[in-house]
């Protein structure tokens, strides 16, 4: 039953990968036919460029971000998955058309983005628990064992050493 969906949606993604292409250039083309021939020259060029401005920002920011995450010791996933994500909407931006301009837009918009997040996130999860692959870092309840807001500092000393050496030493005495 499960192989004639996943052969469904191999198809459906293949069409789509096959299609694609052709869509964003039918896009363009019509609103040159709508408007004229510069406006889509300019639209493509105008977004390619903030595309790439839009990345040099996001990869200026990020490396920010990550040397004040090394100094303090914490690190904030949410702020690296806001960066990704932009970093894919300024990709999407330097695709030429209308398609991905319109889905660059829906990942910049913050509640949107959000919202396909914890859409996208909770079908994962879902199909993960349904699979029955699980998480290292869960628990039984489905909870995590980790928050991101602790931070707990301490040291450690390994005493696996002395213990293996004490027990030879006691054997050796006869005091087992």
């Amino acid at each position: 039953v499960n192989n004639g969906i996943l052969e469904k949606r191999n198809y459906f993604m293949r069409l789509l990968l096959l299609f694609y292409p052709w869509l964003e250039l039918l896009s363009l083309i019509q609103l040159g036919i709508e408007t004229s021939a510069m406006v889509p020259l300019l639209w493509v060029l105008a977004m390619f460029m903030l595309g790439a401005a839009l990345i040099k920002r996001v990869g200026t920011a990020s490396v920010l971000r990550l040397r004040e995450a090394q100094q303090s010791g914490v690190l904030q996933q949410s702020l690296f998955l806001d960066d990704v994500a932009v970093a894919v909407a300024a990709l999407l931006l330097m695709i030429p058309g209308l398609i991905s301009d319109f889905f660059a837009i829906v990942v910049l918009i913050g509640p949107l983005r959000r919202f396909l997040a914890r859409l996208l996130t909770g079908k994962l999860a879902s199909q993960s628990s349904a699979s029955g692959r699980h998480n290292s870092a869960s628990t039984p309840g489905g909870g995590s064992n980790f928050r991101s807001s602790e931070v707990y500092e301490g040291e450690y000393q390994d005493i696996s050493e002395d213990l293996s050496q004490g027990d030879a030493g006691a054997a050796s005495q006869g005091e087992l």
